[in-house]
């Protein structure tokens, strides 16, 4: 199971999820604090604005951002839950979410992962170009991102509540 939060609650889902992986989502890493429950083999930090196309001074996720994602989440062995989490925990953790549930489940329809981020998360609005990318690694030739199209930009928010979704 993987569970999407905020950096701000980022520690107590961890400890109350009892997730032993964590992958963090934001352009200052160095406000993270690793969790003293996960050791660092088990901590992918991908440094990222949230941001769809280029600013000057901002760094676009790109292709190295999604593959290490990638390869994290097929190395988790998912004895433990897996946490997810951004700033906000709106559009990159959740974008990160979706993207670890579709590598995870390659024969799973994209839509159906997209409809149970939107019941579980309300706010949910995947970053596109994350998304983007990982439809043409995975090879899911445009369906991954018309699944997140099709459930629309997420509720306005400041933070999002801590949420999960299910692999199965």
């Amino acid at each position: 199971m993987i569970h999407v939060c905020s950096l701000a609650r980022l520690y107590e889902t961890v400890e109350t999820t009892g997730a032993r992986h964590v992958v963090t989502l934001l352009k200052d890493t160095d406000r993270v604090e690793r969790p003293s429950s996960v050791v660092a083999a088990n901590h992918l930090i991908l440094s990222m604005d949230d941001i769809s196309v280029p600013m000057d001074g901002y760094t676009l996720p790109c292709d190295d951002h999604v593959s290490a994602l990638i390869e994290f989440v097929r190395g988790w062995d998912r004895a433990k839950p897996l946490v997810v989490h951004c700033y906000a925990g709106i559009s990159r953790s959740t974008a990160g979410a979706y993207v670890s549930a579709c590598a995870l489940n390659p024969r799973r329809d994209e839509l159906t992962i997209a409809r149970e981020l939107r019941r579980a998360s309300a706010t949910a609005t995947p970053n596109s170009r994350f998304v983007a990318l990982a439809d043409r690694m995975l090879c899911r030739e445009g369906r991954m991102v018309a699944a997140i199209d099709a459930i629309g930009r997420g509720a306005m928010a400041y933070e999002a509540n801590p949420f999960r979704l299910e692999l199965e």
